[in-house]
């Protein structure tokens, strides 16, 4: 069956043709071995009951022993070989892969060959697959380098082999050893052509202190800041610094950062000169930078960042500011106070919650924005950067600094307030809802068109790839606007696709996360017109929607976005930006600040004879109510590619409603959407299939107002006496499983639970529980049903980095309880559904997965397949084939993913829960599985054959 089933979806690889070249993967296929084949080695810790994973470093090694790495192609093949180089010594090394598999996304082609390459924490360089490249986190990486990459035994061995085999490197490492001149010094000696700028210039410029004396030099109003350096801690210089800036030497607020980290990493508030002292040598200790600023807070100003695009010719430098962007914190009406002090730190910046909202162009006066883009363009100038850079600074319509002659005559005052620039950042973010893209999207540029102009602009400045520059004018397919989406063009063979996301629950941040990596990859199809859809989140929640008939689900709005909107940080912000784009104001305002900027940008590229034109059109969103919505997919033939989590999106009412009008949808039909919905439902429906090897958890259901009015110590002794059991793990009752997820140990943990519950707190702080663990999002609105389960404990799987006396990468399993925690993608039609490879993912922290270590690059280690030291090859067979008899069993279809646990050595399966519409972000766990089927998909194979198994559905 499992045969026939992999027949059906590879269906969809071998169907149509794509954009995307095989030839063009720098590592072949031959990298991947089936789910049968494991890549771990069991060795035993000598007596100890403990065991070593080991990766032996021969088996895989000959996968990156490639032509397209090994040789340098010559320029009259008209194809251009890219090096991306990711990963670097950083705390931000995470968010660097996530830029790094952006990058590789929108750039390969038939005229665009890509190598991937990653350099590890102590600079140790490895020449990865293209396939590597989707593993989520550093941990992946670094745990697999030994048999998925070859290694060099040096930078210099590394930068000869680069200058052999491609033609330009990209460098995608943020903060140090990629912004602070490191790479490009590298580059420079072995005469390796690449995108950015010079090192001596990214020395200056990363380093945030000698930043700011540069641009007092260079005539910019700056930020008021002390330097502590190394061990160095002068409390009475500090103490004078305080003063002479009117700040409270005990409880004055200023912003402690490193010097050399990034925007992100290590950012804090500090209040008074004790506390300052106190994080800057935090820093130091963390070994995050030996160098720490203090810098005065600003308060009430406003954050902004702006990309700079280099439009000039050769060494000319024509600089274009675009749009830029403005940063809104946004709090709880709950929140304590310390919250209110925030500053826009990693969390908030790379983690998909109702924190943070971007504003494109900023509310900014006119005047302010001319001045941004004017300052932004000047600095880009003066301190020598190249092909593209983002600029942060802050905007204070009321506060100017201290007034003095000196600082009246500096480049920020006007009329409005006061524009200061803070930051320089050589490697912008490359994540596909990065500055970048929402910028250069807003003005025309498609993720693909925008990098590869920033590639070509580059190529001007060798001779050697003078015959590059025509080379690469083929674009990725022209998104459609919503409006053409309207008009079916019948004959033309064009596939329309609705890829719908949003919602109304707490995981629609996720399901924004999965709906736009689903759009991106499908629209490299040339045959598909596919069009991003958000189903708003309601201004008000209903306390329980589902037990309210009279709420009326086709009067629900549903938007259909063109391209720039898709790209933000939460559904609220995707719809108030929908807001804005109808609003005749505001629309005309953004038109006026967005037409000047694309005659900026076509003063310079009118003059490149590689440059094509923009190819995204500005239209404006359309907005219709769900019935209105589905009446149109019917019309124009659409398929709905689901992508929103929970709620109607995984109830089956969306199901449901689309089945009644004959459109085709992803995934599960309605009754077993439904089943898997609730989780109690789901363990009666195959609480029968003990026999097969499938097991069940014991449940026990409390309503949330019971909760609420029952004292705390009874609850618990009643529940841990009918659920035999010690602690306890809580979830929701009908959500999806990233949100409100805790595991509890003593009756006090509960009662903070609750009064979470009592109190709608849209999270708990890290340590809120007995058991330390990191941030818990909560459900919004609270779940009216709560189920508690027996917590199950496994025995922890823990990643042992390379030691000081030379052992290997490798995990630590003591292998007592003989049970371990899996996720697993089902693919194909209903009763044929087969299992792929399961994924053993490793808790980096705490006992339930975090929304981080779910969604977050950076965080978590999945094995895929997992290790045959840890799991049998008789064992894990015996589970797929548990797998398939649940995902049969509940009438499963297209697709859904699995969450149960394992024994390791009878391979028996205990379902935890079955999510019928599984996250499909770029870090997806589906998509390490996918590529170690035989052969490998890719994510855009991947997806696409999830849509033709959507199209083969049977409404029976």
């Amino acid at each position: 069956m499992a045969s026939i089933t992999q027949a059906s979806l590879m269906y969809g690889l071998h169907k149509t043709a794509s954009r995307e070249s095989e030839s063009n993967c720098s590592i072949h296929q031959k990298s991947f071995v089936s789910s049968s084949s494991p890549k771990l080695v069991l060795k035993k810790k000598n007596s100890s009951s403990n065991f070593k994973a080991q990766i032996p470093k021969a088996s895989l090694l000959e996968i990156v022993h490639d032509p397209t790495i090994e040789s340098k192609g010559n320029q009259t093949d008209g194809i251009l070989k890219v090096g991306i180089i990711c990963g670097g010594p950083s705390a931000e090394r995470g968010i660097s892969l996530n830029s790094a598999r952006s990058v590789l996304d929108h750039i390969q082609g038939d005229d665009l060959q890509v190598s991937c390459y990653y350099i590890d924490t102590n600079l140790n360089a490895y020449a990865i697959s293209t396939a590597q490249m989707y593993s989520n986190t550093p941990a992946d990486f670094d745990f697999k380098l030994e048999s998925l990459a070859q290694g060099f035994e040096s930078l210099s061995e590394f930068a000869v082999h680069l200058a052999s085999s491609v033609d330009i490197v990209f460098p995608v490492i943020h903060g140090r050893f990629g912004e602070d001149g490191g790479i490009q010094e590298l580059l420079e000696k072995a005469n390796v052509p690449f995108v950015g700028t010079a090192s001596n210039e990214c020395r200056q410029a990363f380093d945030k202190y000698d930043a700011s004396l540069e641009l007092k030099r260079q005539g910019f109003v700056t930020v008021p800041s002390f330097l502590v350096e190394g061990g160095r801690f002068d409390k009475a210089k500090l103490m004078k610094w305080f003063e002479t800036n009117q700040i409270n030497s005990e409880s004055g607020k200023v912003v402690v950062k490193p010097a050399r980290a990034g925007s992100s990493i290590g950012v804090t508030v500090a209040y008074g000169v004790e506390d300052s002292l106190i994080k800057a040598k935090g820093i130091i200790s963390e070994g995050i930078d030996d160098r720490v600023l203090v810098e005065v807070f600003l308060d009430g100003g406003i954050e902004f960042t702006s990309i700079v695009l280099d439009v000039g010719s050769g060494f000319d430098c024509h600089p274009v500011a675009l749009l830029p962007t403005e940063v809104e914190l946004q709090f709880h009406e709950s929140a304590a106070g310390g919250e209110k002090d925030a500053i826009f730190n990693y969390r908030r910046k790379y983690l998909p919650t109702q924190q943070v909202a971007y504003h494109t162009p900023p509310r900014f006066p006119t005047d302010v924005i001319e001045m941004i883009r004017e300052g932004a363009s000047l600095l880009f100038k003066r301190f020598g950067l190249r092909d593209f850079a983002r600029i942060d600074g802050w905007f204070l319509p009321s506060l100017h600094l201290s007034s003095s002659a000196e600082n009246d005559n500096k480049f920020g005052r006007s009329k409005s307030g006061t524009i200061i620039f803070t930051d320089i950042n050589l490697i912008s973010g490359m994540e596909q809802t990065s500055f970048l893209f929402q910028q250069a999207s807003k003005v025309g540029f498609s993720h693909s068109n925008i990098l590869r102009t920033v590639i070509q602009r580059a190529c001007l400045r060798y001779p050697a790839l003078s015959s590059c520059n025509n080379a690469s004018n083929a674009l990725h397919r022209q998104p459609k606007s919503p409006e053409k989406s309207c008009a079916f063009s019948e004959g033309k063979g064009i596939r329309k696709v609705f890829v719908m996301f949003g919602g109304e629950t707490s995981e629609r941040q996720v399901s924004l996360m999965s709906g736009t990596n689903v759009w991106l990859n499908l629209q490299a199809f040339d045959d598909l017109e596919v069009t991003p859809c958000m189903l708003a989140p309601a201004n008000e929640y209903l306390s329980d929607v589902n037990n309210h008939e009279e709420y009326d689900v086709f009067s629900k709005t549903v938007w259909n976005l063109p391209y720039s909107l898709v790209l933000r940080h939460t559904a609220e912000e995707v719809l108030d930006a929908c807001v804005e784009a109808v609003e005749p104001a505001r629309a005309a305002f953004t038109a006026h600040v967005r037409n000047q900027v694309i005659m900026d940008i076509m003063e310079g590229l009118n003059k490149q004879t590689w440059f094509k034109g923009f190819d995204i059109s500005d239209v404006r969103p359309t907005k219709y109510s769900l019935e209105q919505w589905i009446k149109l997919a019917k019309e124009v033939e659409a398929t709905v590619f689901i992508a929103v989590h929970g709620g109607i999106g995984e109830d089956g009412t969306l199901q449901r409603m689309l089945e009644a009008e004959g459109v085709p949808y992803t995934g599960p039909g309605v009754i077993a959407s439904k089943t898997c919905m609730d989780k109690v439902a789901t363990s009666l429906a195959v609480g029968n299939l003990e026999n097969w090897g499938v097991l069940t958890i014991h449940k026990d259901v409390r309503s949330k107002e019971e909760l609420i009015n029952m004292p705390m110590n009874g609850v618990w002794h009643d529940l841990t006496t009918k659920l035999n059991c010690e602690t306890l793990c809580v979830k929701p009752g009908q959500d999806g499983c990233s949100t409100g997820v805790a595991r509890l140990c003593c009756p006090e943990d509960l009662a903070v639970y609750v009064n979470a519950l009592r109190n709608c707190f849209p999270r708990l702080p890290s340590n809120s529980l007995s058991k330390a663990h990191g941030v818990i999002e909560m459900p919004n609105p609270p779940p009216q049903q709560i189920i508690f389960e027996p917590f199950i404990e496994t025995d922890p799987i823990i990643f042992s980095s390379k030691s000081s006396n030379g052992n290997s990468n490798g995990l630590l399993w003591e292998g007592r309880s003989r049970w371990v925690e899996i996720t697993v993608g089902v693919v194909g039609k209903r009763g044929e559904i087969h299992s792929l490879s399961p994924s053993v993912t490793v808790k980096e922290s705490g006992d339930i997965l975090s929304l981080e270590e779910k969604f977050q690059g950076g965080t978590g280690i999945n094995l895929t397949p997992p290790p045959s030291s840890i799991i049998s090859k008789e064992a894990l067979v015996k589970c797929k084939q548990c797998i398939e008899i649940i995902a049969n069993t509940l009438g499963l279809e297209g697709f859904s993913r699995i969450d149960a646990f394992v024994n390791v050595d009878s391979g028996e399966v205990l379902i935890i829960e079955v999510n019928t519409v599984p996250g499909m972000t770029p870090s997806t766990v589906l998509i390490h599985q996918a590529l170690v089927e035989e052969p490998p998909m890719y994510p855009q194979h991947f997806f696409r054959a999830l849509l033709d198994l959507a199209s083969e559905r049977s409404y029976n």
